[in-house]
């Protein structure tokens, strides 16, 4: 097995990047940065014709970008990427606790929806399977389940907990929260409690972050 550098991708005054994302249905990238730094990019990987002649070469095909935009609207640290790929929209919260949903439009991303909670840091996003609905934790212990149409569902404040991550079960009946002190939280899609494991359950406390981990940065 051999690996090859397809593509290398500069970005603008070395800004450091924080996380990102790929969606796997259609081939975008989304990057998040400092300052506020956004971009999405789309790798096109050339005609069927020269991925023939490269592989007869033993070489990795050439990987040009069809598309390499910047969104304007952040301000502070991206720190959660999140894509929905059933409804082709970009998910995206910065330090000051801004959260932005994009939009695809005429081969170009808009900003569609603005939240701005002004109390807490996001520390993780996550939509559920069929893309119907987005579970959005603050680091302050607020839940907030809402609509692909920008509707509110429920909220919940968990008192004395430090979240760290969410997930959805595979068929959207199920939230599961990962708590810094490496407990798992179990609510149904109303918001009831319905169980929690503790630590010594599980087979490392890293464990509950890595379970989470494609939600909460999508790094």
């Amino acid at each position: 097995m051999f690996i090859y550098l397809s593509k290398k991708i500069a970005i603008p005054n070395n800004t450091r990047l924080n996380t990102l994302a790929w969606n796997k249905e259609n081939g975008f990238i989304a990057v998040g940065g400092e300052g506020g730094l956004l971009k999405v990019l789309k790798l096109d990987g050339g005609t069927s014709q020269d991925a023939s002649t490269s592989k007869s070469r033993g070489l990795a095909a050439a990987s040009n970008l069809s598309m390499n935009q910047t969104l304007e609207g952040h301000s502070g640290n991206i720190k959660v990427i999140t894509w929905n790929e059933n409804h082709k929209k970009l998910t995206t919260s910065d330090e000051n606790g801004v959260i932005i949903v994009w939009m695809l439009y005429k081969g170009a991303w808009y900003e569609e929806m603005i939240n701005n909670r002004k109390k807490s840091t996001v520390m993780g996003m996550c939509w559920s399977s069929d893309g119907a609905k987005i579970c959005i934790i603050y680091e302050d212990g607020a839940v907030i389940v809402g609509s692909v149409d920008g509707n509110r569902i429920w909220g919940k404040e968990l008192k004395n907990v430090q979240l760290s991550g969410v997930q959805w079960s595979p068929d959207g009946k199920l939230l599961i929260f990962g708590l810094r002190n490496g407990q798992v939280h179990l609510y149904d899609n109303l918001g009831n409690f319905a169980g929690a494991r503790p630590p010594s359950a599980l087979s490392s406390a890293s464990g509950v972050l890595n379970a989470t981990a494609r939600c909460r940065r999508s790094s």
